[in-house]
């Protein structure tokens, strides 16, 4: 077994303010494990940041669909694809009817059916990004190269 971590982050504060850029950020975007036959992929959560760090978006769908993309991009990265994703964490900060329906149609999109992941949905009271309403981490399960 061989385990990687993966960083496509240059800034080491990925550009939390908290962190006044003196401080690292301690973690990866994701963690590779390779096992034989298969490779194990944990991505940290993602919220709806663009390359620069700068939260894009005010609706839960605008949010929903960064962080998906920046989910992708991590699995483009490592040589996946949605398709190989086989669980999710979804943290929102707020859960009405609307904020849901949001969420799932711009899942719709990205996840195929009958592949859909495991998920877990569950209300929090913030982010670690003021104005950020979702954060996504995903686990996935990658064919052997």
């Amino acid at each position: 077994m061989r385990r990687t971590s993966i960083t496509l982050e240059s800034d080491p504060s990925r550009g939390m303010p908290a962190l006044g850029g003196k401080v690292p950020a301690v973690f990866c975007d994701a963690v590779r494990v390779e096992a034989a036959g298969c490779t194990f992929l944990y991505i940290s959560g993602k919220v709806a940041l663009d390359k620069q760090n700068r939260l894009v978006g005010r609706t839960m769908r605008e949010q929903t669909q960064q962080v998906l993309e920046n989910i992708k991009a991590v699995l483009d990265h490592e040589g996946g694809t949605l398709d190989d994703i086989v669980r999710v964490r979804v943290y929102v900060t707020q859960l009405d009817a609307e904020s849901l329906k949001d969420i799932h149609e711009v899942r719709s999109r990205y996840f195929t059916q009958g592949r859909y992941p495991a998920s877990t949905l569950v209300r929090v009271d913030q982010l670690v990004r003021d104005g950020g309403l979702i954060e996504i981490d995903a686990d996935a399960v990658l064919p052997a190269r």
